[in-house]
Order: C-alpha cells, then structure tokens, then sequence
C-alpha cells in the first residue's frame, strides 16, 4: 500500500499513541492501549483505554480519540496509531483495534485513512483503514 502519510506524520502518530497509553485507566486488565489520530485539519487527538468494574461500560484508546476529535467538530480522521501492552514494559507485540472501534472508525474515516499497529518508533505495521474492514457498514449502506 502506498502511504499518504509522511515519515515525520507517522513518527508523531506512533510517538503520541505511545505516550497515550501513559493516561490509560486499565486496573483490572493491566494492558494499556494509546491511540492518536491526525483530523484531516493537521489536529492530533489521543486517548487510552479506560476500564470498569462493569467490564461491558469499558472504553476502548481509539474510541476515546475517535470521541474527543468528533466533540471538538472533527468528523475526518486522516490516520492513527495504536501501541498497546502489559503494564509495565514496552508493548510486545502489535495491538490491533477490536472489531467495535473498527465499526466506530469507520463513521469518520476518511476515503484513504492509514492505521498504524506499533510496538516502538521503529517497530511497526501500516495499513489502509479499509483493508482492516473491508466491506464495512457505513451511512452509505443505510441511505
């Protein structure tokens, strides 16, 4: 796939979904996920996971990006970055988003939106959105 994204748009991606997972709330798990995206305006957004004793009322990084970027007007998300792993150390391996973030991504991805899965700066995977939920359900399928 041929990025739309550039080296230091990536590098910023991964780094703030890194820093992101600092913020997670996740007593009951101790897996920490970060996520940041890139509105289609240049603006980033990060959030971490926030768990609950009532395992069902837990939030997923990219749904608590996802919800600050649309609170704040922003309905395009260009790209983002998810880094997720034990408490305690670097991720060991790549944290992909859950099947109800990828329904939630897809009501405000953009046509060409990247997603990058990381374990460091210089570990990680890049995809085209689509290609993570390819025919997905969108506002066009109910119109």
């Amino acid at each position: 796939m041929k990025s739309t994204l550039n080296d230091r748009e990536k590098q910023e991606l991964i780094r703030k979904a890194l820093e992101a997972r600092r913020t997670a709330y996740a007593p009951y798990s101790h897996f920490l996920v970060g996520a940041a995206l890139l509105a289609e305006d240049g603006s980033f957004y990060q959030g971490g996971n926030i768990e609950n004793a009532s395992y069902g009322a837990t939030n997923c990084a990219e749904r608590t990006a996802v919800f600050k970027a649309v609170s704040d007007g922003k309905h395009k998300i260009r790209a983002m970055a998810v880094a997720g792993g034990m408490e305690g150390g670097d991720p060991a391996d790549y944290a992909y988003p859950c099947g109800i973030c990828r329904q939630v991504i897809q009501e405000f991805a953009a046509e060409d939106m990247v997603l990058i899965v990381a374990k460091s700066d210089a570990d990680y995977r890049e995809f085209l959105f689509k290609e993570l939920l390819p025919c997905g359900f969108g506002g066009e399928s109910i119109q």
